[in-house]
């Protein structure tokens, strides 16, 4: 107390300065129609900068919540897309519509916001790592897109984190098709660019052209038919001569991927233990 006594008395001089100035001021604004006015523009100004740079900065922290839902809006209308496209085909071609109706079946999946806060582009085993886990719904097994088309499959999980394989990696083999065009094959990488990958084992009898996208064919009990994979650069024949192997531009851009959904299905699920119950049910047959 005595310090605080003694630092007082010592700056008496300052403080007493400091506080007739402010009574000059308000009895100089108060009392003078001019100097009020400039007073309440300048204040006007002020406070409306303020809010604007309040407003811009609110804009901003919200991006990451607007990007989120764009993403999975984006997947929901590609997949509404595929669905028109192929549903026009078929009644073009005066057939029945023998394929489930997806946007029905869209209504069965619960799409999980995630973002991509690791990932790796130049390694034979890239891999991405999520900021939601086990918590948020999320299950090993379970398919990756985000508004630009497929990403990769959930290998671990954790409470609050999940790893994704993603399509780039040489272990990843996802069942797609040349859409409209029904031939399947397998995707795969072989490491390089980011945004080349192969499919195999496309049938030497199969017709397709340059530029026919490819899409997810359903038949992996991961992803769900039609969701976009990419385009057709090159035709090659595979090493035995048996079969094509087709070339493709992903869609999806890894290098500057970051808010993505995980596809989240209990019928894929359910699909997924009933193929894995079957294996460990199999052994062989003796007579």
């Amino acid at each position: 107390m005595r310090n605080l006594f003694a630092f007082f008395a010592k700056y008496n001089n300052w403080f007493l300065f400091v506080i007739l100035e402010i009574i000059c001021a308000v009895l100089l604004f108060r009392y003078n129609n001019y100097q009020n006015s400039v007073y309440l523009s300048s204040a006007n100004a002020l406070s409306g900068k303020l809010y604007e740079w309040q407003s811009e900065v609110g804009s901003f922290f919200s991006l990451t919540k607007i990007n989120s839902q764009l993403t999975e809006r984006n997947l929901y209308l590609e997949r509404q897309v595929n669905e028109i496209s192929e549903k026009l085909v078929s009644l073009t071609k005066d057939s029945s519509y023998l394929h489930n109706n997806q946007l029905q079946l869209l209504k069965e999946y619960k799409l999980i916001p995630a973002k991509v806060i690791a990932s790796s582009l130049n390694k034979k085993d890239n891999l991405i790592t999520l900021d939601k886990g086990r918590v948020d719904g999320i299950r090993k097994d379970m398919g990756v897109a985000c508004g630009n088309g497929i990403v990769g499959v959930v290998y671990m999980v954790s409470n609050h984190y999940s790893v994704v394989i993603p399509v780039i990696n040489e272990k990843s083999n996802i069942s797609v098709m040349i859409k409209d065009r029904g031939y399947y094959g397998y995707l795969h990488w072989q490491g390089g660019p980011s945004d080349i990958a192969y499919v195999d084992d496309v049938p030497r009898h199969a017709h397709f052209k340059m530029t026919d996208e490819v899409v997810t064919s359903g038949y992996s009990a991961i992803f769900p038919a039609g969701v976009k994979v990419g385009k057709i650069l090159h035709v090659f024949n595979s090493s035995d001569g048996l079969s094509y192997r087709v070339q493709l531009r992903l869609s999806t851009d890894f290098g500057n991927l970051r808010d993505v959904c995980v596809i989240d299905d209990s019928k894929m699920k359910e699909r997924i233990d009933i193929m894995r119950a079957a294996q460990d049910s199999i052994r062989p047959i003796t007579h």
